[in-house]
C-alpha cells in the first residue's frame, strides 16, 4: 500500500501517452489466435500482466487462468478458451471476483459448455463452444460482445450475436471489429447485433498499438482547468470512445486544439454541461475534476455501469469530491456536481486506477496539501502516472507506507 501526497501547481508541455490498453488486449489475444506475430506498445501495467499471464496459460496447458483484477482479461477470454475446448478454472483477485458474469454462464451452457459458478468468480469450463444464436442484452457490458466476437470466428459454425437492448459503450465493440479486421477476420453488423462467419483464420501480423485517448483525458483535463498541455501519440480517427474528451471539453468552454497526431488542451474559463456517460464510462472521473472546476452545475447521466468497475465509482467520486469541499451528490442515475473552491483534504483512492489519477489531477487546484490512498493502484494501467506528472511540473510524492 502507499499514498501520494500531493501540492496545488500547474501542468505545462507536452506527454507522450502511453499505449492504449484496450486495443492492446484485443491485439495480444488476436495475436495468440493467429500463432505468431508481435505486437508493441505493451507496458508493464498489472492489467497486460493479466492478458499475458492468461494467454501464456492457455498456450501452456495450465488448468488455472488467473485473470488479477482485469476485467477485459476476464471476459474476453472465457469465450475464447471456451471455443478452443479448453477445461479450465478463471480465478482473479480485488473486486472481479464480485463482478457478475452469469450472462456469459447461461450463453455458454445454452452452446455446449459445462460451467461450474455461482455467478461470479472461480468459474470452472469444460467441453468445446457451439456457433449459432447468441441472445445477451447490450446494457450489461460491451465486454461480453467483445469476448463472443473475439472467439466466435474459431467455431464451425456461422453465428449471430443479437442484442435484445440498446447497446452501451458501443466504440469499444467498434474498436474490437477493427482490431479483427487488423488480423483478417470480417465480422458483418446487422440491425440489432453481428454475423461472425465460421472456419475464419486470424492472420499473421506485426501490430503496433495507438496511444491512450483515457489516460489522455486525464491530463487534457489539466490543461483546460489550469495549465497549457499537449498530449503527443493520439489518433484523431481511433474507433476509442473516450477520444469525445476533445468534444466534451469544447462543451465545457475548452481552448482544445486538435493536430494530426496530438491535442493540446489550455487553462480557459469552463462552464458546467451536460454529459452522457453511456458509451465513456471510463471518462468520467476525469470529467468530474472538469466539472468540479467549471461554473454552475453539471450532471452527468447515464452512471448505472460505473458502479461495477474497480470501485463503485460513483460513490468514489461523490465522496472525494465532497471532501475536497465540491458539492456534489448522486441519483441512480445521475452524478451532479456544482463547480466549487477546491481545498486540500485526505482523499481516498478505493484501489482504482482513474480514481487515483482522477483526484491527483484535483489537487492541482486545491488550496493546500492533498493526500490520496492507494496510490499503488495506478500500476493497474499507467505505472509511470506520477512520473509523467511530475515532468509536466506537477508536486507528487510518493510514499510506501506498508508496515
Amino acid at each position: 500500500m502507499s499514498i501520494v501526497e500531493l501540492e496545488n501547481s500547474i501542468l505545462n508541455g507536452d506527454i507522450s501517452i502511453p499505449p492504449s490498453k484496450s486495443a492492446a488486449h484485443r491485439a495480444l489475444i488476436c495475436s495468440f489466435l493467429s500463432g505468431g506475430g508481435n505486437v508493441e506498445g505493451i507496458i508493464d501495467s498489472a492489467d497486460m500482466k493479466a492478458t499475458t499471464g492468461a494467454l501464456d496459460a492457455l498456450h501452456n496447458g495450465n488448468e488455472v487462468i488467473d485473470c488479477i483484477e482485469s476485467g477485459s482479461t476476464l471476459r474476453f477470454l472465457i469465450p475464447v478458451a471456451a471455443a478452443l475446448g479448453k477445461s479450465v478454472t478463471f480465478v482473479g483477485s480485488g473486486r472481479l471476483p464480485e463482478r457478475p458474469i452469469g450472462e456469459y454462464i447461461t450463453l455458454l451452457e445454452a452452446h455446449g459448455v459445462k460451467c461450474e459458478s455461482d455467478g461470479f468468480l472461480p468459474l470452472k469450463i469444460s467441453g468445446k463452444l457451439r456457433g449459432g444464436r447468441f441472445e445477451l442484452r447490450g446494457d450489461i457490458s460491451s465486454q461480453y460482445v467483445t469476448g463472443l466476437l473475439l472467439a466466435l470466428p474459431l467455431l464451425k459454425e456461422n453465428s449471430e450475436i443479437v442484442l435484445t437492448s440498446p447497446l452501451q459503450s458501443k466504440p469499444y465493440v467498434d474498436m474490437t471489429i477493427k482490431v479483427l479486421k487488423d488480423y483478417g477476420v470480417e465480422v458483418e453488423e446487422s440491425e440489432n447485433g453481428y454475423l461472425i462467419k465460421g472456419n475464419q483464420k486470424y492472420k499473421v501480423r506485426d501490430y503496433i498499438v495507438e496511444g491512450d485517448w483515457s489516460q489522455a483525458a486525464f491530463f487534457l483535463a489539466a490543461g483546460a482547468i489550469g495549465g497549457d498541455i499537449t498530449v503527443l501519440r493520439l489518433d484523431i480517427n481511433s474507433t476509442q470512445g473516450d477520444k469525445e474528451i476533445v468534444s466534451i471539453l469544447k462543451r465545457f468552454g475548452a481552448d482544445v486544439e486538435v493536430n494530426n497526431n496530438s491535442v493540446s488542451a489550455r487553462k480557459s474559463e469552463l462552464h458546467a454541461a451536460e454529459i452522457d456517460a453511456k458509451d465513456i464510462p471510463d471518462m468520467v472521473p476525469a470529467l468530474s475534476v472538469v466539472a468540479a472546476n467549471a461554473s454552475g452545475k453539471t450532471v452527468i447521466k447515464n452512471i448505472q455501469r460505473l458502479r461495477l468497475k474497480e470501485s463503485d465509482r460513483v460513490q468514489s467520486i461523490v465522496s472525494n469530491l465532497k471532501r475536497a469541499g465540491v458539492k456534489a451528490q448522486a441519483t441512480e442515475n445521475e452524478i451532479i456536481i456544482e463547480g466549487s473552491k477546491i481545498k486540500g483534504a485526505e482523499l481516498c483512492g478505493f484501489n482504482d486506477h482513474r480514481i487515483v489519477m482522477a483526484m491527483s489531477i484535483l489537487a492541482l487546484f486545491a488550496q493546500g496539501k492533498t493526500t490520496i490512498t492507494d496510490a499503488q493502484s495506478i500500476n493497474k494501467s499507467y505505472p509511470g502516472f506520477f512520473e509523467d506528472y511530475n515532468l509536466l511540473g506537477g508536486r507528487a510524492n510518493v510514499i510506501d507506507n506498508r508496515k
